[in-house]
């Protein structure tokens, strides 16, 4: 099963680094974003990825096309002009890098690798956030519902702590980062059949709008509920937790460790 990645967006809420490199070159550690998330998917069998771009796409190209060489150990023989490859540490993958516009929305970008991905199920899922979830569960939960759809439904954590109050008024208890208003949202991760092609129309269509709409008021859509980590890198603050996370040593993202 080929995994979909939208890379292709502005990322303008976090321009403080997407002024110079798209948001899924955002480093985590030594690797952008984009790498982590690929490696979770490939510790679970899935290596084939075809990565959506868009904005400054030119950037994701040269990282992979330069990949191999940096995930080796190399000797240049100037004399002869050759060079060997020692101890190759790359990932079994296959990444195909599909220009799908700068302007185009979620919906556009997925419409436009169709013939990539062909008559078969797929995988879809942002570029911009990590998770533990169990890909593997994933796909059985969407193989036993039946419906075109599966999505990660997740509850994210409030930003602001939470007080605990009795009937005096008297702080009882105080919850650091509870679960946000007890909602389920959308975290991405999802299993499509082939059909979902059919609810995009165009370039402006948005995946999360009419096509996810039309296909929840058909019942099609199935929801995998995640209880455990998740989060999206969207704000210079979201980036600066999976750094600190990531330089503790507690990255619970980082199944494959």
């Amino acid at each position: 099963m080929k995994v979909l990645i939208l890379a292709g967006g502005m990322g303008t809420r976090l321009s403080e680094e997407t002024v110079l490199r798209p948001k899924p070159m955002i480093e985590i550690g030594d690797k952008p974003i984009l790498w982590h998330i690929m490696k979770q998917y490939s510790y679970y069998g899935f290596n084939e990825f075809i990565i959506l771009l868009g904005y400054k796409g030119y950037y994701i190209k040269e990282y992979f096309s330069n990949y191999f060489l940096h995930q080796s150990d190399v000797t240049f023989d100037m004399a002869s002009n050759s060079m060997n490859i020692h101890n190759n540490k790359s990932e079994p993958w296959k990444v195909s890098l599909i220009d799908t516009g700068l302007h185009s929305m979620t919906g556009g970008r997925i419409k436009r690798v169709q013939d990539y991905v062909g008559n078969e199920p797929f995988m879809l899922t942002y570029g911009d956030g990590v998770s533990n979830v169990d890909i593997n569960k994933l796909v059985e939960s969407h193989k036993s519902a039946n419906k075109l759809v599966t999505m990660t439904a997740v509850q994210p954590e409030g930003r602001f702590g939470a007080l605990e109050l009795d009937e005096n008024s008297a702080v009882t208890e105080f919850v650091e980062k509870p679960k946000g208003d007890g909602s389920w949202i959308n975290g991405g991760f999802f299993v499509c059949q082939p059909e979902v092609f059919n609810y995009i129309e165009d370039d402006t269509s948005i995946f999360e709008q009419t096509p996810l709409r039309t296909l929840a008021n058909e019942n099609q859509i199935n929801a995998f509920q995640h209880n455990g980590f998740w989060k999206c890198m969207d704000t210079l603050r979201d980036k600066q937790f999976l750094e600190s996370h990531y330089q503790s040593n507690e990255a619970p993202w980082m199944v494959w460790q």
